[in-house]
């Protein structure tokens, strides 16, 4: 996919984008996420927290639904056997709601990263209700804020608030609506079946959560009391904490191969959780992608499930990201973490801070018992390695007070890569006239063409085979006739 850049003959300004186009706000006959909302009035988290008001802090209903019903249910689950075809029917619907939020409300609704059809779409907004985590529209415009603000005061579900406030607060305490980041939602008011679901959330809830599953327990092999604990009151409570682990452990656990400027991670645990929105480090780079794991051997039922329905005509138009700027990302990001690592190292004094040194005194200095040595115009102190020297005491003696380039550079060994790194340590001065290291430093002090690679910090990039002391052996030639 190139990119899109005009060409010669084709005009920049195009007459069909000129005309008056309709407003992308929200109209007055749309679902507003609550009528009684007055933004003049103010907000109760605008109050600090005490004794007398702290009940007033707490959004009871979702504490009802989070808290209260599930734990209602583990109570009735004491004195209500499991049967194995109810277990077998909870597991499957729970795939089910939970493919109704990350390939219904998530990947096709809050990123439009796919389209699917008029039944898939009513398959996944009835669902994605039985998971019990509102709205596709406030789910989305939420989720959309925390793509927008995360990490920040206006993320819905910033990690930055606490792990367990990511997780669960957010949902069990009320929040200042004028403090959430805005969104464009303007695509989810013109989609019918989210004004639809929006417009009948609660009767969705308490069918597809509750009603449904019993049914098809009850009415399958005569399960009712089964059903309506197992497949929908404990099953709701363990696709509700799946989902909100993509808001907490993905921002915590595992690593960031592409990007580490905010919390968002990759890790494989996660991954097993959400139905593979655990490589979450990637959604967060590549958020209109239909995958989240890109690699065949990553776990992404979700992707897998996207890519099925395709295949049956339900799905098309699949987004991906280009392969090409996906590697970008990864090299920036792997190239930043080496700044860092390298940074931590000694790479010797740079060139250019080195005293310079007359030739004379660099004889003299060796003479009056200093173990200086010569190598590429670059001065080394290597008193205290010459006992060290692997190859013997005398052969290195040898170069003391003199031009050892042509030696260290294979006239009598042609030293490793390991041994120009340490020698680079023992830097202390350059040779006034020293060929290339004279030579460099001109060019960076007048700054004509000398290009050298950085890394993030401003520091010189020497690469294997490019250290000041390598130089390349000359070619051997034929002797004279």
């Amino acid at each position: 996919m190139p990119s899109h850049q005009a060409v010669a003959g084709e005009q920049a300004v195009k007459p069909e984008f000129s005309s008056n186009q309709p407003s992308s706000m929200a109209k007055p006959s749309e679902p507003n996420r609550n009528p009684k909302y007055d933004p003049s009035k103010k907000h109760i988290t605008e109050y600090p927290i005490t004794w007398e008001n702290w009940y007033q802090h707490v959004n009871w209903l979702n504490v009802i639904f989070i808290g209260g019903v599930p734990l209602s249910g583990c109570v009735l689950a004491l004195w209500t056997p499991l049967c194995f075809k109810t277990l077998i029917w909870s597991v499957i619907y729970y795939y089910w709601t939970g493919l109704g939020i990350t390939a219904g409300y998530h990947r096709l609704w809050a990123h439009s990263s796919y389209k699917a059809s008029l039944p898939l779409k009513l398959f996944l907004a009835a669902v994605g209700g039985g998971a019990v985590e509102g709205s596709i529209r406030w789910w989305s415009r939420d989720h959309r804020a925390h793509h927008r603000y995360t990490d920040t005061d206006k993320d819905p579900y910033s990690v930055r608030k606490g792990l367990l406030y990511s997780h669960l607060g957010w949902m069990v305490m009320k929040q200042n609506p004028k403090r959430i980041g805005r969104t464009d939602i303007s695509d989810l008011n013109d989609d019918p079946v989210v004004v639809w679901q929006h417009r009948h959330y609660i009767k969705v809830v308490v069918f597809m959560s509750l009603i449904f599953p019993t049914l098809v327990t009850g009415l399958g092999w005569g399960d009712w009391w089964g059903g309506f604990i197992y497949a929908g009151i404990l099953r709701t409570f363990f696709v509700q904490q799946a989902t909100f682990c993509v808001n907490s452990l993905a921002h915590w656990l595992g690593d960031q191969p592409f990007d580490d400027r905010n919390s968002p991670r990759d890790h494989v645990l996660t991954a097993l959780v959400t139905l593979g929105e655990g490589y979450h480090n990637f959604h967060h780079e590549f958020p209109s992608d239909y995958r989240n794991a890109i690699e065949w051997f990553q776990y992404d039922p979700t992707k897998w499930c996207i890519w099925t329905w395709k295949q049956l005509g339900l799905a098309y138009d699949l987004k991906q990201f280009r392969a090409n700027e996906i590697e970008k990302g990864r090299i920036q990001q792997a190239q930043k973490k080496l700044d860092q690592k390298r940074t931590k190292l000694d790479w010797g004094v740079p060139l250019d801070q080195l005293p310079v040194m007359e030739w004379d005194d660099y004889v003299d200095q060796s003479k009056n018992g200093r173990g200086l040595i010569a190598v590429a115009g670059v001065v080394h102190d290597i008193t205290d390695f010459i006992a060290d020297h692997p190859g013997g005491k005398a052969m290195i003696r040898s170069g003391l007070g003199k031009d050892a380039t042509a030696m260290f550079n294979g006239g009598v060994y042609d030293h490793s890569n390991a041994a120009h790194n340490l020698l680079s340590t023992m830097r202390v001065g350059v040779i006034r006239g020293g060929c290339e290291v004279e030579i460099w430093k001109r060019v960076n002090r007048e700054n004509k063409e000398g290009a050298f690679v950085k890394d993030d910090f401003g520091n010189r990039i020497v690469r294997a085979g490019e250290q000041p002391t390598r130089i390349s052996r000359p070619m051997v030639s034929a002797g004279a006739a």
